[in-house]
């Protein structure tokens, strides 16, 4: 079924000359037609881009009308006049929807240390503008045009029957390595119809992204442009949303961020395989979740992965060089629903049968559980391959 684009938002995507690539989409505009709520989740980078300079003091607020991305450049490390480029880009993209600079934000994504083609990204713009639609086809090229490396864009959607108004909830990710949290080597845009108070806004926001798109690696390198931005222009009509309407919304926005996150890893440069991690039986969340991150970004237990081993002891020592304090006897793990090791000790196992399971399928499982406490963590990760490091070696030169 085609995912659709939220009441009263117009979306596009155009290539501007930024990648060498002509076939590949390089610049996506957003545009409300009415003056929407906007929040904003960004690394946690000291090192941090242009965009994110301009767009972290202006989220959360109101009135925004347009959100414009570049891919191929990063505007990263480019002192004041990465500054002033962003802020140019602002202009440009409200002035194509009739706005005032600062009701814009701006996302770009690349390569570090250069500084924006500021012709191509106006030139870019005013195209983009001239196709502002809300078909599929209009997302579709919306969403690639956020896109680097990656393989396939994603997207996402939830259609909610909230206060007797049907409510939309779209979104666009991309990333397909430099992925660790906090945040990842990622951006995403989420469009919404509903109508949300600020503050609410930004607090759904940041509790989604902690549990999807803060729960994903693929070489735990923090990039520096990291941006999750949702945008709610209240189209559906209504009131802000409030009580049990909110607590719906906020839930489908959970289940949507996490369809994206997932999504990243999965289109991970190189990558055979996507790595589930469920760690339960922890003192607390944050425990749970740095075991989780820490086996997720382990080179032995990745690299055991692209091999098929089911080489329990990597993923179990990674466990214990967390930081995390718990009792070795109380560890126990499962690797795509087989048993391993138990309560501290390696169990007989039948291993040719469980580096099948993991040969031949993408998705692998891994289980570890603790007997210190109640509370769990999930992770999403990539195995790394010789592909991976060929990509990456290649990305600049």
């Amino acid at each position: 079924m085609p995912i659709a684009v939220p009441a009263g938002f117009r979306v596009a995507g155009v290539y501007c000359g930024i990648k060498k690539n002509a076939e590949k989409h390089d610049l996506a505009l957003i545009v409300s037609d009415r003056p929407a709520v906007a929040a904003g989740v960004y690394t946690r980078n000291q090192v941090f881009a242009a965009s994110v300079a301009l767009n972290r003091p202006r989220t959360p607020g109101e009135n925004f009308r347009a959100v414009v991305v570049n891919s191929g450049n990063a505007n990263a490390c480019t002192g004041a006049q990465g500054d002033r480029d962003a802020q140019r880009t602002a202009a440009l993209a409200a002035a194509a929807c009739g706005a005032r600079a600062d009701q814009a934000l701006v996302l770009s994504t690349g390569i570090i240390g250069e500084f924006l083609p500021m012709e191509k990204i106006a030139a870019g713009i005013e195209a983009a503008a001239a196709r502002l639609g809300s078909d599929e086809a209009s997302l579709v090229a919306a969403a690639r045009g956020m896109l680097t490396t990656d393989t396939t864009h994603k997207l996402a959607g939830r259609t909610l029957e909230l206060d007797g108004r049907r409510v939309q909830i779209t979104g666009m990710a991309k990333g397909a390595a430099m992925i660790g949290p906090r945040m990842a080597t990622m951006l995403s845009v989420i469009m919404t119809d509903a109508a949300l108070a600020p503050a609410d806004a930004q607090r759904l926001l940041g509790a989604a992204v902690d549990y999807s798109f803060n729960c994903i690696s693929v070489d735990g390198h923090m990039s520096t442009n990291d941006t999750v931005l949702l945008v709610a222009n209240g189209a559906a009509g209504g009131e802000r949303l409030a009580g049990a309407a909110l607590a719906t919304f906020a839930k489908a926005l959970d289940e949507l961020c996490v369809e994206l996150a997932k999504a990243i890893p999965a289109d991970g440069e190189g990558a055979t395989h996507l790595v589930s991690i469920e760690v339960a039986g922890c003192a607390s969340r944050q425990a749970a979740r740095q075991i989780a991150k820490t086996v997720a970004e382990s080179p032995l237990v990745k690299t055991a992965v692209a091999g098929a081993d089911p080489n329990w002891g990597r993923i179990v020592s990674a466990a214990g060089y967390a930081g995390v304090p718990f009792d070795p006897a109380g560890v126990s793990l499962w690797v795509n629903g087989v048993l391993l090791y138990e309560r501290g000790t390696p169990t007989a196992f039948d291993r040719a049968a469980v580096s099948c399971s993991i040969r031949d399928h993408r998705d692998t499982a891994v289980q570890l559980t603790f007997s210190d406490g109640t509370e769990s963590a999930r992770f999403w990760t990539t195995d790394l391959t010789a592909e991976y490091v060929r990509l990456n070696a290649d990305y600049h030169t």
